[in-house]
């Protein structure tokens, strides 16, 4: 089997997106094999070639969520460029774009053109609110998608404002969501002989990822605030502050609970305000005086000594990592969730791996990233028989 084999590589990706939520989205294609072949502005391409950090004038941004990709530049305002890229719909599998409501159709590319030059497309559209509703025309960004998604309504601390989550979570629920979307109608193309469209929005991902927060609303007529990192539903759950630093504690059931109260007897703590505490709807309206307890008695220890005692005595507990402790913790290289690959121009990169783990046919980071417009030529002649002067009238005349 080809090394370079990988569960989508039956799959022609054409990639509109930019910047992060569809980037992310059609890295995990890419990832798992599919051809994808990116589409950018010429002379600028994707916003993101511009944002830090730079390793040696290239965007770590860009690159990071583009990798195993194919970049050819083209004016999809000229004339000429619509034609070429309705020629490689023809061609494709799937068509993928994060563009702003309206704007494909303004291009005359939106889904309803391209289902008539290919009637198997797959078509994909990422945006803030979706195609449908009264605020399909917002803007959308991340920030946005986390506000009105509910998110950041629950994320901080008592009495404190409403806190963004520390990365752009918004984006990247949408982006799994749109591959989750393209596979399952990629399935569908096969029992119908059809393709279809993909609609996933930034606010509409965010309020799925709300789990059963809403249920509270629903259930309770209670609207749930910021807590910290407690959590409504289950307690001791929590983050304590040891010697040196922080840990998380996870007493999911019963039986855990019941080691820790051991535990805790064991090492001379008074549990009598928490012995009666049998069930989980107990401890979580208790949960001030267990807290209390807990904080008291592991602020003597180190992290490492308190998640070591822990965890023999089967009680989940973790240490919160921050991100150098990530890049260099010894699991996460050995499930390949950093990854070093080599870049003809800057020499060895670090990337996230793929997280997403198959045992025939592995996920894995295929080439590296493309400088833009790398690969016009190979495009183009190759898959449409431009000849080496057609290409350089292309590039005289802006269309690439």
């Amino acid at each position: 089997m080809n090394q370079n084999y990988g569960a989508l590589s039956n799959l022609r990706v054409l990639d509109l997106t930019r910047v992060l939520a569809g980037p992310f989205c059609t890295m995990i294609l890419a990832d798992m094999g599919a051809e994808v072949i990116k589409i950018e502005k010429p002379g600028k391409g994707d916003d993101s070639r511009s944002f830090p950090p730079f390793i040696k004038g290239e965007s770590a941004y860009f690159m990071n969520v583009n990798r195993g990709k194919k970049s050819i530049t083209l004016n999809l305002k000229h004339p000429k460029g619509r034609d070429i890229f309705l020629e490689l719909v023809k061609k494709a599998d799937v068509v993928v774009e994060n563009f702003r409501p309206g704007v494909m159709e303004n291009l005359r590319i939106d889904y309803e053109v391209l289902r008539k030059v290919n009637p198997k497309i797959i078509y994909a559209s990422i945006s803030g609110f979706g195609l449908t509703g009264p605020y399909k025309n917002k803007p959308g960004y991340d920030i946005i998608g986390q506000a009105m998604g509910g998110i950041m309504s629950v994320t901080g601390w008592p009495g404190g404002p409403p806190t963004r989550t520390g990365t752009a979570i918004a984006d990247i629920l949408a982006g799994l969501s749109a591959s989750i979307g393209i596979l399952a109608a990629v399935n569908a193309r096969t029992l119908t002989g059809k393709g279809q469209m993909v609609d996933v929005s930034l606010m509409g991902s965010v309020i799925a990822s709300m789990e059963t927060l809403l249920q509270i609303y629903f259930v309770e007529k209670r609207v749930p605030e910021r807590i910290g990192n407690r959590y409504e539903f289950i307690y001791p759950y929590d983050a304590f502050e040891a010697k040196d630093g922080w840990f998380v504690l996870g007493v999911g059931n019963d039986e855990i609970w019941n080691r820790l109260c051991r535990l805790l007897k064991e090492n001379n703590v008074d549990t009598s305000r928490i012995e009666k505490m049998k069930t989980n709807e107990q401890r979580v309206k208790n949960y001030k005086i267990i807290r209390e307890i807990i904080q008291n008695w592991v602020s003597q220890y180190s992290v490492e000594k308190i998640t070591q005692i822990l965890m023999e005595h089967r009680i989940p507990a973790a240490p919160v990592y921050s991100i150098k402790d990530i890049a260099n913790d010894p699991h996460v290289k050995a499930r390949g969730l950093i990854v070093s690959m080599e870049h003809p121009k800057l020499g060895i990169l670090n990337f996230t791996g793929p997280h997403i783990k198959l045992s025939a046919t592995p996920p894995k980071i295929r080439s590296y990233p493309p400088l833009l417009g790398e690969h016009n030529n190979i495009i183009l002649t190759q898959y449409l028989n431009f000849s080496k002067e057609e290409i350089k009238k292309l590039e005289a005349d802006g269309v690439i």
